[in-house]
């Protein structure tokens, strides 16, 4: 047991609630990145960066979202040879993250990067009031915790198609079908590539026992009813094999609702060994972002790419292990 005392008498962002979110997203992050360091054999010292996707945003009041909660897990973990930054993007933040690392990875830049992302304590019984009214114990009460590591290519791990990056323009509008083709039939059309073609789409992997008492439905499913029936429109199938579609190309949701926690994420150790073993051939990975949600703007955001089997003879920027 312990508390926790706000540290300045007329800055809201140094009270005592906001350190223990801050305090939260640290923590669970670096959980997550001692557990990936362990899995992966990986000395802490072999870390040459360290990217964080939390949604916490750490500073004062003149520098509210300031950053630094990277090189703090960095610095809980033991990452001595590390420097870090925080990346920001509502629910897309992990795939920006990634990306970043992909490309700093691609140009020679850094050699072993960490992706990593702590909880939101803010978001725990974030619906609490729909589960209550239907005499359901509040079921939001899981801090997540992400890590990934992304490495030169070994040859063997699945390699991400750069050239196939989907991303939501700020001219693209936010219809959801107008997001769906940024993020999905473009960068496909740029790869060759069909609807059906993508072995398994993970999307906003939010489990639908906890958002379909709350009254934000099953989000999952409703995204893979869209990509579905954006491949009727392309007569790559019958409206009447949607359902066929989603199960063979979907999932069920199964990460708590931690806004970018389970925005596909979630599937990528997975999609990874799934690979690995012949089981899939490749895996799009797709998440959207509320940025209206700060009153800055009324525009949605989006992030899409795709992970395949390794050719082992062209050098890209694999996803080594996962977290």
């Amino acid at each position: 047991m312990g508390c926790i005392h706000r540290q300045h008498d007329a800055d809201d962002t140094l009270k005592a609630h906001i350190l223990m979110e801050n305090l939260m997203a640290k923590a669970s992050g670096a959980a997550a990145l001692r557990h990936l360091l362990i899995k992966a054999d990986l000395p802490p010292a072999e870390i040459d960066l360290l990217l964080n996707c939390s949604e916490e945003a750490v500073g004062d009041r003149y520098n509210r979202g300031g950053g630094g909660i990277a090189k703090a897990i960095g610095e809980m973990c033991g990452c001595v040879s590390a420097t870090g930054c925080d990346i920001k993007a509502f629910c897309v933040g992990p795939l920006y993250a990634l990306l970043q690392a992909l490309a700093l990875v691609k140009a020679g830049i850094f050699k072993k990067i960490a992706v990593v992302g702590g909880g939101s304590m803010a978001k725990l019984g974030m619906k609490f009031q729909g589960h209550v009214a239907k005499e359901m114990p509040i079921l939001e009460d899981v801090v997540g915790g992400i890590a990934f590591l992304v490495a030169e290519d070994d040859s063997v791990s699945p390699h991400v198609r750069l050239d196939g990056v989907g991303k939501h323009n700020i001219g693209s509008g936010s219809s959801q079908q107008n997001i769906m083709e940024s993020l999905v039939l473009k960068p496909l059309d740029r790869m060759g590539m069909k609807i059906s073609d993508v072995s398994k789409y993970a999307v906003e992997l939010q489990n639908p026992e906890v958002t379909v008492p709350g009254g934000s439905g099953n989000v999952p499913l409703a995204n893979y009813r869209m990509i579905g029936a954006l491949a009727v429109l392309r007569q790559e199938i019958k409206r009447s094999e949607v359902d066929r579609f989603v199960f063979e190309h979907g999932m069920p949701g199964f990460a708590p609702t931690q806004g970018h926690i389970p925005a596909a994420v979630p599937f990528l150790g997975h999609a990874i060994d799934g690979i690995k073993e012949g089981k899939i051939n490749n895996t799009m990975f797709i998440a959207r972002g509320s940025l209206f949600l700060g009153r800055m703007t009324q525009l949605s955001d989006g992030l899409s790419f795709l992970i395949e089997r390794n050719p082992g003879s062209r050098k890209t920027s694999p996803l080594e292990k996962k977290g």
